[in-house]
């Protein structure tokens, strides 16, 4: 016998908190949990209320993506990033993208830090403070499922089910192509650990047993993949098309 709508809300209302767990980590301290899980809570109706039964799609599959969906509907209504962490992210991003176009490859952490003008240690804590700009980034790529390889890969793990993300105009085959691209120019160990985050579904502080690092570390490589994936998506000349949603705010 189906379950009752307020029984499949009463059922999955943990998974709820795990989400919203899983987000606050990697944010800000203005960030409050009680805001994540309400609109996670607001997520999980939606989909009790637009579930419909397949062989192939679980509920509850479907329903952390309306559940991540609402939760990151809700930073974005806030504009919970401070405005100092944005331009400390589009700093990076810019040395990122000016050093692969010199050097043909993907820079280093002390190549970056030394055409920021800063100590390593110092780039380093700049990257702590930009931890919030992966988010957005990286967690929420609704694309198609038709392409093999590991960036493909990699991106159907993030996205999960691609009708029902909020961010459904990034499902654009020209976007995927790039995003797939630059994912797979990340350096090995950056394209790790976001395997072992998306794809294997491991904690922070599993990741980092694996790479033998720690967590804060791991914070540190995963900010920045996600100024890498940014300025490959900037030198490739990437944009919405006119009339979309504005690229500045989304990322």
């Amino acid at each position: 016998m189906p379950l009752s709508e307020d029984q499949l809300i009463s059922q999955y209302a943990p998974l709820v908190r795990r989400q919203a767990l899983g987000l606050i980590g990697r944010l800000p301290a203005n960030v409050e949990l009680d805001d994540l899980m309400q609109a996670g809570m607001m997520g999980l109706l939606d989909a009790v209320r637009r579930y419909r039964q397949q062989a192939d799609a679980q509920f509850e599959t479907y329903a952390i993506t309306r559940i991540r969906g609402a939760m990151l509907d809700e930073l974005r209504s806030q504009d919970w990033l401070p405005r100092s962490v944005r331009s400390k992210s589009r700093a990076v991003e810019a040395a990122v993208q000016s050093l692969h176009h010199q050097l043909m490859r993907a820079p280093t952490e002390t190549e970056i830090a030394a055409e920021m003008g800063l100590e390593l240690a110092e780039y380093q804590a700049l990257l702590d403070d930009a931890r919030g700009m992966q988010v957005l980034m990286v967690e929420d790529l609704a694309l198609h499922r038709d392409d093999p390889g590991s960036g493909g890969a990699l991106l159907d793990s993030i996205a999960g089910d691609a009708g029902a993300n909020p961010l459904d105009w990034l499902m654009r085959d020209g976007l995927r192509a790039v995003l797939i691209q630059a994912i797979e120019n990340l350096p090995a160990r950056e394209q790790l650990l976001l395997s072992l985050q998306f794809q294997e579904d491991l904690n922070q502080k599993e990741i980092a047993a694996v790479l033998g690092v720690t967590e804060g570390r791991v914070s540190q490589l995963r900010s920045q993949a996600v100024a890498r994936i940014r300025a490959w998506l900037a030198s490739h000349a990437w944009a919405p098309d006119a009339g979309e949603t504005d690229y500045e705010n989304l990322f």
